[in-house]
């Protein structure tokens, strides 16, 4: 009897699923025998067989001979075993970063191994858009190059953000680290290269919650909900939900550093008043601090660095800066929590190596109506300063994993300025 429509198109999408599960499980545990996938995707040998099939006529998957392990105390080799491996040495994934102080280019495997980084000193110019996108197409420039000469196809650019987004196509919107409205930064990028590879927007509150929750899945915690919260470049984060973002309706979801906490301070660059980052941005902390020179001379990395080293010591002005920031950022982070009663809170950035006196504040602060049962834990990190390029890269090879068989359809990209 012929199938159903509704049965094909079911069978369509199980067929696409068991795809992606052998291609993530030949990515993360790979070469494996076709009885070895078997056993660590759960699937019928036949239909592990069928598939492999199909990925090898594409050219996604390739075999190899390999002698299988000796029985134990025998000098003999074992016979030949064929092993599956993915066949993505010519492909490679890319994550551009532009934060407050440089652009930064990861280049990766399919396998998530580096094969290059790359970054540039940008200057920090204020409310020059142009200066800066420069520097961010040369380094992009510069690691398409050497993917041309590792002999990799780039298949996917991912380009991170220190700001919100949003629209369609997406645009930075607001970004106080330079004093931006909505710059259309792909669009920049594209300008000035111009045979760009698909390319994809984010904010690093975003990518870099999404690889905290899998460090926090890894680690066996059980976590699905949680608020994602940093500063080290403006103030942002997510928030995540049953495992998946919390976009929005307007992709804002997560701009933390925007709500407004102070209806008498000052006017933020987004247009409302009292914005968090108004009142507990970096720049705002590090002025009040004394370490406005230090930005100019050695970067706002390097100068939040010396921050916390100076609060962590005791130093008067740097205590003093940090404690006029902290009910903001506890009564910030409790607006969040009330309304989206996450499990966890995960500190990012300069905010993860003072976590204790964040919490405390946090619970100071506390409903009543909170009991041990239902306290909302607040945690640093674990991935520092890479999260948001580590998690870019986890999203794009998931979704490239997802449909292998749209590896074999991508073209060769190749660009010099």
């Amino acid at each position: 009897m012929a199938s159903s429509p509704s049965g094909s198109l079911v069978s369509a999408d199980v067929r696409r699923h068991n795809l992606a599960l052998v291609a993530h499980r030949l990515a993360q545990q790979g070469p494996l025998s076709r009885s070895q996938l078997a056993d660590v995707t759960g699937l019928a040998r036949g239909s592990v067989t069928a598939l492999v099939a199909a990925l090898v006529e594409a050219g996604v998957v390739r075999e190899s001979e390999e002698p299988e392990a000796a029985p134990r105390g025998s000098a003999s080799r074992g016979r030949p075993l064929t092993l599956l491996r993915l066949a993505a040495d010519d492909v490679a994934l890319l994550v551009l970063q532009l934060d407050a102080d440089q652009a930064t280019a990861v280049l990766t495997a399919v396998d998530g191994r580096a094969l290059f980084r790359a970054s540039e000193h940008h200057g920090r110019p204020m409310g020059d858009p142009g200066r800066v996108l420069d520097v961010l197409a040369r380094v992009l420039a510069r690691t398409l190059d050497a993917a041309a000469g590792l002999g990799r196809r780039v298949v996917d650019l991912t380009v991170v953000v220190f700001a919100p987004i949003g629209g369609t196509p997406p645009v930075l919107v607001a970004d106080t680290d330079f004093e931006w409205g909505e710059v259309d930064v792909l669009g920049g990028l594209r300008q000035r290269v111009p045979e760009l590879p698909p390319a994809t927007l984010a904010s690093d509150g975003t990518v870099a919650a999404l690889a905290e929750l899998a460090e926090l899945e890894a680690a066996g915690s059980g976590v699905r909900d949680l608020v994602y919260a940093k500063s080290n470049s403006g103030i942002g984060g997510a928030v995540v939900a049953e495992g998946a973002l919390v976009a929005g309706a307007h992709e804002f979801a997560g701009a933390f550093g925007h709500i407004a906490v102070d209806p008498r301070g000052p006017r933020c660059l987004c247009g409302q008043r009292g914005c968090l980052v108004t009142v507990a941005g970096p720049d705002v902390v590090l002025a009040a601090a004394g370490l406005t020179a230090e930005v100019a001379e050695r970067g706002l990395t390097e100068a939040l660095r010396e921050l916390v080293a100076r609060i962590n010591a005791g130093e008067p002005a740097a205590s003093a800066a940090w404690e006029a920031a902290l009910p903001w950022i506890a009564h910030a982070l409790r607006i969040v929590s009330m309304t989206v009663d996450p499990e966890v809170v995960v500190l990012g950035g300069y905010w993860a190596e003072l976590a204790g006196s964040i919490a405390e504040a946090f619970a100071q602060n506390g409903p009543a109506i909170a009991s041990t049962a239902t306290a909302i834990a607040v945690v640093p990190g674990r991935l520092g300063e890479d999260a948001a390029l580590i998690g870019a890269a986890r999203v794009a090879r998931g979704a490239l994993l997802d449909d292998p068989l749209a590896l074999a359809t991508v073209h060769p990209t190749s660009v010099t300025i």
